[in-house]
């Protein structure tokens, strides 16, 4: 097999769809633990976990002023819980937590594009 790399086809965000950049370059976290390794003064170590959240980040999404784009997603990021995302790949995969918005939502003039970065609660996980 092939990995494939592409655009994100796909994007939910509390059950409302967004379209996302085709040129946009996103990261993707799984959440769980990061692992740091802390050395002790006779040469032995130690472990250090970590638990951190699942992440996606770099997400340029498309906003329609007349839609109310822009206001939705800040209206999201004002509740004070968690809420359902989806994320579909262009090689078939979808992705899927519970998450927020992090960060600003600051709206491209010209690209008429909010990149945003969401991270949630558990893991992200494989559809």
């Amino acid at each position: 097999m092939t990995a494939i790399g592409g655009p994100i086809d796909s994007l939910s965000l509390s059950g409302r769809p967004f379209s996302v950049a085709e040129d946009a370059e996103s990261n993707r976290k799984l959440g769980g633990f990061e692992n740091e390794v802390l050395m002790n003064g006779d040469n032995t170590a130690r472990l250090s976990k970590t638990l951190v959240p699942w992440s996606a980040d770099g997400l340029a999404i498309s906003c329609d002023d007349s839609k109310g784009d822009q206001e939705f997603l800040q209206s999201l990021a004002d509740r004070n819980d968690f809420f359902a995302i989806t994320v579909g790949y262009v090689d078939g995969s979808i992705f899927q937590g519970d998450g927020q918005i992090v960060g600003e939502i600051p709206k491209a003039s010209k690209a008429s594009t909010i990149t945003i970065g969401l991270a949630g609660t558990g893991k992200f996980t494989k559809q």
